[in-house]
């Protein structure tokens, strides 16, 4: 989980635009993000298993 400082950091304007950090809104992660869902890798899982995101399933062939 992030910490306020590293939240609140994040959340200013960068100097370039390359340095832009998405972080999770769930759970602060930047690392395993997901831009179209907002989301990281985890937390994207979770949600996807508890049926919270639409039109998302579980593949099985």
């Amino acid at each position: 989980m992030a910490t306020t400082a590293q939240i609140s950091k994040s959340l200013r304007k960068p100097k370039f635009s390359t340095r832009i950090v998405r972080r999770c809104w769930q759970c602060g992660r930047v690392h395993g993000f997901i831009r179209r869902f907002g989301l990281c890798r985890i937390c994207f899982r979770e949600f996807a298993n508890a049926g919270r995101i639409p039109g998302i399933r579980k593949s099985s062939w």
